[in-house]
């Protein structure tokens, strides 16, 4: 590959920013900001620049916001094109590849100019500025797929463009690890970010696969009373047209397809597929199992008593609603230690009641990427002893929290004095290796407790597109672009 013509700087004039309206304290919320950090991510050097001269509160105000961001404040002497490219070639001398230089066009449309050109270690620009070297955009949207339709025709046709979907928050958590660079990876990935801000069949004419973190883009989730495992999922309007897309046009596929990831959106479809790992056990051995569990539509139930004892559940036990994400209250759990309690308990229904094992507080996060599973190791919740005594204290009441944020861990004094749990990895690779064909996924994650006496691997929750940050980037991101890569040649041969 020629990556030396790929794009590796951008300079945005100030004018495009609209900082005049932005406080500083809201430079980090400013979008056409987040974006240029998206670039910062994809390691292409990023500037803001301005023509002299400038008032030194101007100035003041730049530098602020470039520091922010760790970006370059660049001040050119004059706005000729001519004259401010070879101004940038002397400052970033030492970049070799494709600069962009965008200006806003005053009172014209499009509202954007996008000036590219090459520049070489230590030398001058080294193409002519026609008007050949010019992109217009209506939209500062518009610029990462500008970038990617550069790469493409400088670099080659052959690499794969992966376009993406999912909450800011999160796209942020992955990019400033690496995983989403618009730069082709090694192996030949380059990452486009998807926005519902332009049509997305333009933005689908550029990409050959789709990542999306679909529950992000979940509205509502309303379940089938009448059915044991059945529900309408409401997505943003985006994600809507993005359905409709995949549905009628056959040019990209998805890495994960959304009725794969269904399953996961359903604690109780979960936990009935993973009834299925019991054929992985070998007499003799420890077991990988999933919890025992009951499904309930009321807590007002008046045979609730002996349908826990059928289902083999004792108290403690740890009560989830049966939706597992994309939903406010998707998290709110219980840990209930009276039966008389659940008739006061506030969490969502219908319900999954879950066996609660004691597990030395021992956690085992497991991430499944492509053909490699990884796992760390993460303090939980004490045993049931330790909950029960400091559940006295409050009359026993239901301990309620939000999984997402408030966990109840154990402190050091409250951790069993047993031995720490002994992994079989292999069986547990096994269970990795069942989950990913039955579930139909290429990227998930799970969590196993091993249950103290019986020594059984209980996995307690699955999960689609975790953040894997847990394990160190070196290894999880070129495993996770290999599980892609992966998935789009297997793809190419069928």
């Amino acid at each position: 590959m020629l990556m030396g013509e790929a794009v590796r700087g951008v300079i945005v004039d100030h004018a495009l920013l609209q900082y005049g309206t932005i406080q500083p304290e809201n430079f980090k919320s400013n979008g056409t900001l987040s974006l240029l950090r998206k670039l910062r991510f994809s390691n292409i050097q990023t500037a803001i620049s301005y023509v002299l001269p400038v008032s030194a509160e101007q100035v003041n105000l730049l530098q602020t916001m470039a520091k922010l961001h760790s970006f370059e404040c660049l001040p050119l002497t004059a706005s000729s094109l001519d004259i401010a490219s070879r101004e940038i070639a002397q400052t970033w001398s030492h970049i070799s590849g494709t600069i962009l230089y965008l200006l806003p066009n005053h009172d014209a449309s499009p509202k954007i100019t996008c000036t590219y050109f090459s520049i070489a270690l230590d030398d001058e620009v080294t193409s002519v500025l026609h008007k050949s070297n010019r992109i217009y955009m209506e939209k500062f949207e518009e610029l990462p797929l500008t970038i990617c339709r550069l790469n493409k025709k400088a670099i080659s046709n052959d690499v794969v463009t992966v376009g993406y979907i999912m909450k800011p928050s999160r796209e942020e958590d992955f990019a400033k690890r690496g995983a989403l660079p618009m730069c082709p990876t090694p192996n030949g990935l380059m990452f486009l970010p998807l926005t519902f801000e332009l049509p997305i069949s333009k933005q689908l004419e550029e990409v050959d696969v789709i990542l999306h973190k679909a529950t992000d883009e979940i509205v509502s989730i309303e379940l089938n009373s009448s059915s044991e495992s059945s529900y309408w999922i409401g997505y943003t309007k985006g994600m809507q047209e993005l359905q409709r897309h995949l549905e009628n046009h056959n040019d990209c596929f998805e890495v994960d397809p959304l009725n794969s990831i269904y399953p996961v959106l359903d604690r109780l479809k979960i936990q009935q597929l993973l009834l299925g790992l019991e054929d992985l056990n070998v007499g003799g051995r420890c077991k990988v199992r999933a919890p025992h569990f009951l499904k309930v539509n009321s807590f007002d139930e008046p045979d609730l008593v002996q349908r826990l004892h059928d289902a083999t559940l004792s108290l403690p036990s740890i009560v989830k609603p049966q939706v597992a994400c994309g939903v406010a209250d998707a998290h709110s759990m219980a840990i209930v230690f009276q039966v008389e309690d659940f008739k006061v308990l506030n969490v969502p229904l219908p319900a999954v009641i879950q066996e609660y094992v004691d597990h030395s507080s021992t956690l085992f996060k497991f991430y499944v990427l492509g053909d490699r599973v990884f796992h760390t190791v993460k303090k939980s919740m004490p045993n049931a002893a330790v909950l029960i005594k400091s559940s006295e204290k409050n009359g026993s009441k239901p301990l309620l929290f939000d999984s997402l944020k408030s966990l109840p861990t154990a402190t050091a004094n409250q951790h069993s004095e047993g031995r720490d749990p002994c992994l079989d990895l292999a069986l547990v690779n096994k269970a990795a290796e069942r989950l990913s064909k039955r579930l139909g996924l290429t990227i998930f994650g799970f969590d196993v407790v091993i249950q103290e006496g019986s020594g059984d691997h209980v996995v307690v929750d699955v999960n689609y597109l975790p953040s894997f940050k847990e394990i160190p980037d070196d290894v999880a991101v070129p495993a996770f672009w290999d599980a892609i890569k992966k998935k789009v040649d297997s793809k190419a041969v069928k």
